[in-house]
C-alpha cells in the first residue's frame, strides 16, 4: 500500500479515488492534484512509483491543508468558539447540533443513545 502523508491509500483503486482517503481531499481536489503533478487519475495506486509518491507528499504538504494539520485547525476553531462562549460554542460544549437542526426528535447521532428519565409519567399513567 502506498503511504501518503502517513495514510495508507488502497492499492486497487484509481489514483484519484485513493487520494480521497486523505482527510480534506475530495473528488475535485484529487483530480486537481493529479493534473498538477501530471499523474494519470485512472492509474492504480499500486502502480505509482516512489518518485510519484514523493512528489505527492511534497505537493500536498506545501500547497494544501490536509490530514493532521486540517484536523488540528478544525479543533482550534471549535476551541475558540467554546472559549468565547458564543452560541455555536455552547452547542459544541453540550454535544448538540450547531446548525439549527431540531432536537425534540432526531439528533440521536449528536446526542447519543436515548437516556430514560426516572419518574417521568407516560400517557397511560395520567389517569
Amino acid at each position: 500500500m502506498p503511504r501518503v502523508l502517513g495514510v495508507d491509500i488502497p492499492n486497487d483503486k484509481p489514483t484519484y479515488i485513493a487520494l480521497q482517503y486523505l482527510h480534506g481531499l475530495g473528488f475535485v481536489r484529487a483530480i486537481e492534484v493529479c493534473r498538477l503533478l501530471s499523474l494519470d487519475p485512472q492509474r492504480r495506486a499500486r502502480d505509482l512509483s516512489e518518485d510519484d509518491i514523493q512528489r505527492l507528499n511534497s505537493t500536498l504538504d506545501a500547497d494544501y491543508t490536509v490530514e493532521g494539520q486540517l484536523r488540528r485547525q478544525v479543533m482550534e476553531h471549535i476551541g475558540r468558539l467554546k472559549a468565547i462562549a458564543c452560541y455555536r460554542g455552547l452547542r459544541h460544549r453540550r454535544s448538540l447540533p450547531c446548525r439549527g437542526q431540531r432536537t425534540k426528535t432526531n439528533a440521536r447521532t449528536r446526542k447519543g443513545v436515548k437516556k430514560t428519565v426516572a419518574g417521568k409519567k407516560g400517557v397511560k399513567d395520567r389517569k
